[in-house]
């Protein structure tokens, strides 16, 4: 793929986050008695962010012939849903900042001092209780969102209702075991884990979503209400796969990347101790005393900016940094073997483009 390509995607992708955010902002406006939760809601929505997983969603239904307008519910509450995690899982990594904006719960701490004049504790609480009901709020909202599928674009109701069912049961489940086994996993000792274990993780924390966004596009498109028709499942695999490279090239660019460009702070999974195939891989093929370093810094909040670049080279000269590219590429090539029967679209393009790009994206 040529930059050419990928300047191309970004403007398809755009194109479909600006009509999804439109759709948020102004078809569906929140209101509450209470401003905070109000600019929580919208905070990072309207932050930027590249609204993947519904444009993803939206070319998957244009892909098997459908009608992208009729997605957009779908496509609304997906991105909702993908808000909701990000905002619980800011807390539980203790994040501060995220698309280049300080996290709800950071955020609502700081206005709690400045707004209420709440003295510190008070304070971290309430931006703590803020950040939790504000993913409340969007889990609930995009639940909303799935209905107008049948009330207001004519997709069949059983397939409204069927993915209803799949975002808030199987979907819902199997995120929170990927987070909790991710939890989990951060106080584990490394050579405990296995790398089948953390790709494991890694698919239900963000391949499950990606697969929904699959299934849900292109069974819209095709408005059929089996969830496992072959065309759908097709689409969904071929989603999931791309998904696990998504998030392995996350944690690439997680102590790699730009942290401008990055819109949160480079370093974190390693003060955070996350357990990552990186560092599964890396930790074989280093010294004792290399690997000694690398302990005493995995998982120290305090670790200075100086540990973490000694870490990060550590990691690399591992070879953890390139296992993990290797692995994420293999993912793709899989990937596409799940379309490759579909008939030429100009989204099938997109979506191929899109997985190439997942290995190529620098943010």
């Amino acid at each position: 793929m040529t930059q050419s390509d990928f300047s191309m995607l970004i403007e398809e992708i755009t194109r479909r986050k600006d009509l999804v955010t439109d759709y948020l902002n102004s078809k569906n406006p929140i209101k509450f008695s209470h401003q905070h939760l109000v600019d929580a809601t919208y905070s990072y929505i309207n932050a930027g962010g590249k609204s993947l997983r519904a444009a993803v969603l939206l070319f998957a239904c244009g892909a098997v012939g459908g009608d992208e307008t009729t997605a957009l519910p779908a496509a609304a509450a997906i991105e909702l849903y993908h808000t909701f995690t990000l905002v619980h899982d800011d807390i539980i990594d203790r994040d501060e900042m995220r698309r280049g904006i300080p996290t709800v719960h950071t955020e609502f701490t700081r206005r709690a001092q400045t707004e209420l004049g709440y003295d510190e504790a008070t304070a971290q609480h309430y931006g703590l209780s803020v950040a939790i009901l504000t993913g409340d709020i969007q889990q609930g909202w995009a639940a909303s969102l799935l209905p107008d599928l049948y009330h207001s674009y004519g997709v069949p109701a059983e397939l409204a209702l069927n993915l209803t069912r799949e975002l808030f049961h199987n979907v819902l489940l199997t995120l929170i075991n990927g987070e909790t086994s991710d939890i989990i996993q951060s106080t584990t000792p490394v050579e405990d884990l296995t790398e089948e274990e953390v790709l494991t993780m890694l698919w239900q924390k963000t391949g499950i979503l990606y697969e929904f966004a699959g299934r849900a596009g292109a069974a819209i498109g095709l408005k059929t209400p089996d969830l496992n028709h072959p065309t759908v499942t097709a689409l969904s695999q071929f989603t999931s796969k791309c998904g696990i490279a998504f998030q392995i090239q996350d944690d690439i660019l997680g102590i790699t990347a730009d942290e401008k460009k990055l819109g949160k702070p480079v370093g974190s999974d390693i003060r955070e101790g996350k357990r990552t195939i990186i560092l599964l891989h890396a930790m074989k093929n280093l010294s004792p005393a290399d690997q000694a370093l690398v302990l005493n810094t995995i998982g120290n909040q305090n670790a200075t900016p100086q540990d973490i670049d000694q870490v990060t080279a550590l990691l690399i000269k591992g070879g953890g940094v390139a296992h993990a590219q290797q692995l994420a590429n293999a993912y793709i090539t899989e990937a596409l073997e799940h379309i490759a029967p579909l008939p030429a679209t100009p989204q099938k393009d997109l979506l191929i483009a899109w997985a190439n790009y997942l290995t190529h994206r620098e943010l």
